[in-house]
């Protein structure tokens, strides 16, 4: 199993999460933005945000080799967000997600970290495909996602879950395609 700890930008350290980063999921996890479009996880401490990683993050990252990472920016060692591929139940495809605290939005860092995630993830882990799902009404994220390369496919719906999303998938564009 190859694994990814560190992924790196011009100006981005994409470092694997740990329980040393519950500070930053505390807060990111109760941005009324990420409660509004991704969903209130109930941390409400950061014993809980450490209590989550443990519980969420570790087991896939130990799993698979690969997880979420926060968002690093180089020239002040800075947490800006998290970004992450994830094996999500009723998705077939890995799926990629971002957050980024508010102060950091609109600067290129979310873009710039996940496509750096994304051509690691097809570079680096042999991963063919990945999706990305958001809500109809988070714009900004749907516009990322389409900026990324990844193209709206179809409506979903997770289990234990009423919200229908927008699912976008991409492809690792460095496949040959077979020709009959």
């Amino acid at each position: 199993m190859q694994q990814l700890n560190t992924v790196e930008t011009e100006r981005l350290t994409l470092k694997a999460i740990s329980e040393a980063d519950a500070d930053l999921i505390f807060k990111l996890y109760n941005e009324p933005k990420f409660i509004e479009f991704i969903g209130d996880r109930k941390i409400g401490s950061p014993e809980d945000a450490r209590k989550y990683i443990i519980a969420r993050f570790l087991p896939q990252a130990q799993k698979l080799g690969f997880g979420n990472y926060v968002i690093f920016r180089k020239s002040d060692h800075e947490k800006l967000g998290a970004v992450g591929i994830f094996e999500r139940d009723g998705l077939d495809v890995y799926d990629i997600g971002f957050s980024l605290l508010p102060e950091f939005e609109n600067k290129g860092y979310a873009f710039e970290a996940a496509k750096a995630l994304l051509d690691a993830a097809f570079s680096k882990l042999g991963i063919h495909r990945i999706s990305a799902i958001t809500t109809h009404n988070n714009f900004s994220s749907q516009k990322l996602i389409e900026k990324l390369g990844l193209k709206y496919i179809k409506t979903v719906r997770l289990p234990n879950d009423t919200e229908e999303l927008r699912y976008y998938e991409i492809q690792d564009q460095s496949i040959k395609k077979e020709t009959p």
